[in-house]
């Protein structure tokens, strides 16, 4: 545990030592489970949630010149460090004094769901522009429901550039969570690594952040190498690479970070050569060819052969990044765990993350804003079952589609996402993401879902040596008119990492597991009505371009929802 010098004055021993206890010590302090007393008044607005910040950001304010005034250190070097030590003891002081009041507040609106999401849905009505009027002021959930009839996600696609895309959350209700998910993720994190969030201990290597929310204190105090706001990846890495003492790796999301380090292998030698030149002094040109002896020992473990002291890698969860997990974890990044902070859908955090010591993708639906709805889908089909039901009327094991409602158009849209209830947190469900109800190919009515073709493509790619899965997309043969006179079909583009060619057979396996899979499709295949799907390897060059091709829509959302199934002949 950090402590002050010895030779500093008594004075200033006394108020460091007030400030370490205080910031919580050992990391997150201790909280309540039960209703907090009293109560707390539920976060209306982002300003009302940083006001737990301004007595620690003024005293941040005092200590800091302090500090500086006092001339008696023994060296440059030692002042500095006292006073980067210094300002990370405060901000993480601040940092755990949100987290606290954010966990409180959660604890009592998750006791009370049905309560919190009444509040939930007045605030929005309040908030609409729309000029359905006599929606204002009424909080009757049947009222709202018979005005406001469910809008699915296909009616309110972006048709700029082809791209298929659903209405961004709003920035009142994307603050709100997206706030509550940085500062209980950051605790949690806090909690379970303790070492992760030392100063200069972690490191960004895409322009995006995997938190939600931009913290609202220098980032620099919480240990985050590199420049705020940097948009050069190329630039983030070479900084990242320069510190071998790292202990967390962020990227936005895992397909960006998994672009990383596919760009470290093929720019090796370039980067090499970049750090080596960067500075004089020993240091730097002993870390270049540290750079390429672990570059030379192959992809599997060389997150850790770069950063010996690595536990966690951070980046924000959202469809179609599952993928890029595995082949992370499998290779690059072997023996790390993975946190997400929140569950992004629509261009907005949804869910938040409050175990990171928990399986990879558990999240909590909260009860404030955004209005969250469960639609109820029908057992063994993903077809709309029964009227929407409200959080604390969730069953576990059940799936549901998620509905959110939008207060600047009023709108309540089946975002597509399927989940299902795996345990309950309070009155409030926590889940997991199964698949995109868009994401179905169905040439002959079939209606291949998402998850299952994943799972039937996981399976055959096991089936070829040596072959790693980075990455897919999927499109029905009409949209190609691919077929020329045969069966419609499948055409299933793949990017793989330590196969460069696919054999016939090969690709005939990716069919049968099909079948497999789905009786529906194995009856289809039988009787001719569908041709065998065809398998087209591509470099991830391709996908990459994809990416880049969603992105330039102006109102793409972020994170990105990497689509599986293209719906247009451009994409």
């Amino acid at each position: 545990m950090f402590s002050p010098p010895h030779h500093l004055p008594d004075r200033f021993r006394l108020v460091f030592l007030c400030v370490g206890e205080w910031g919580g010590g050992n990391g997150f302090p201790p909280l309540p489970l039960g209703p907090v007393p009293g109560g707390l008044p539920p976060a209306r607005s982002c300003l009302e949630m940083l006001l737990p910040l301004l007595p620690c950001l003024a005293l941040c304010l005092l200590l800091l010149p302090l500090a500086v005034l006092w001339r008696r250190r023994p060296s440059q070097d030692a002042r500095l460090s006292w006073l980067v030590h210094l300002q990370h003891r405060v901000a993480w002081g601040a940092l755990c004094w949100a987290a606290a009041w954010q966990r409180k507040s959660l604890v009592r609106s998750t006791l009370h769901a049905g309560q919190s999401q009444q509040r939930a849905l007045r605030r929005c009505l309040q908030g609409a522009q729309s000029p359905r009027c006599p929606l204002r002021g009424s909080t009757d959930i049947g009222v709202f429901r018979n005005h406001l009839p469910l809008t699915k996600a296909s009616q309110l696609q972006e048709e700029e550039s082809g791209v298929q895309l659903l209405p961004p959350a709003s920035k009142q209700y994307r603050g709100e969570v997206s706030l509550q998910a940085t500062l209980l993720g950051l605790a949690a994190l806090k909690k379970t690594c303790p070492e992760v969030l030392a100063p200069e201990g972690t490191a960004r290597v895409t322009p995006s952040s995997p938190w939600p929310y931009p913290l609202p204190w220098p980032w620099h105090a919480l240990g985050q190498l590199g420049p705020a706001g940097a948009k050069d990846p190329r630039a983030l890495l070479l900084e990242a690479l320069r510190s071998p003492g790292l202990r967390a790796l962020e990227a936005g999301t895992a397909v960006e970070l998994l672009d990383v380090f596919l760009g470290l292998e093929a720019d090796g030698e370039e980067l090499a050569e970049a750090l080596a030149a960067g500075n004089p002094g020993a240091s730097l040109p002993r870390r270049a060819a540290e750079l390429r002896e672990a570059l030379e020992q192959g992809p599997r473990g060389l997150a850790l052969r770069l950063w010996p002291k690595l536990q966690v890698v951070v980046t924000l969860d959202a469809g179609g990044q599952a993928e890029a997990v595995a082949a992370l974890g499998a290779l690059w990044c072997q023996g790390l765990a993975f946190f997400s902070p929140a569950y992004a859908a629509s261009g907005g955090a949804v869910g938040l993350s409050l175990w990171p010591e928990q399986p990879h993708g558990l999240y909590l639906l909260p009860p404030g804003g955004p209005f969250i709805e469960l639609l109820p889908l029908k057992e063994g089909t993903r077809e709309e079952a029964a009227p929407t039901v409200l959080l604390a009327e969730a069953q576990k094991g059940k799936e549901y589609e998620l509905v959110l409602t939008d207060h600047t158009s009023l709108t309540r849209c089946r975002l597509g996402d399927v989940v299902q209830v795996v345990g309950a947190y309070n009155q409030c469900p926590v889940v997991r993401f199964i698949c995109r109800l868009g994401q179905t190919l169905s040439v002959r009515g079939e209606d291949t879902g998402e998850d299952v073709f994943s799972e039937a493509l996981g399976r055959a790619v096991g089936q070829w040596p040596g072959a790693r899965l980075l990455d897919h997309g999927c499109v029905e043969s009409s949209i190609l008119d691919s077929s020329e006179g045969s069966a419609p079909h499948y055409e299933v583009f793949v990017a793989l990492k330590g196969l460069r060619n696919l054999s016939e057979e090969n690709r005939d396996k990716l069919d049968h597991c099909l079948q497999e899979a789905s009786a529906r499709y194995k009856s289809l295949r039988f009787r001719g009505s569908v041709g065998p799907a065809q398998v087209h390897l591509v470099g991830w060059g391709a996908f990459r371009e994809l990416r880049a091709a969603l992105a330039a829509c102006p109102s793409a959302p972020f994170p990105p929802e990497m689509p599986r199934v293209l719906k247009h002949r451009a994409l």
